[in-house]
């Protein structure tokens, strides 16, 4: 995504299975590849992780 992802807004690059296009791919953004998943991020579910990342990108929203 050239211009950078808003938030809220889906990654041109997650497939329908939720998973990262780009995975380990020298073009995949530098903020990507340095993110490290926690437990807190990821939950029991793939419905927490989804809350806490949205809850994360509000949080940062300009």
């Amino acid at each position: 995504m050239p211009h950078g992802k808003k938030a809220g807004e889906r990654c041109v690059q997650l497939l329908p299975d939720m998973r990262c296009a780009i995975f380990g791919q020298p073009g995949r953004p530098a903020f990507c590849a340095s993110l490290r998943p926690t437990q807190d991020m990821c939950g029991a579910s793939a419905a927490g992780a989804m809350a806490y990342l949205e809850a994360l990108e509000a949080a940062t929203r300009p």
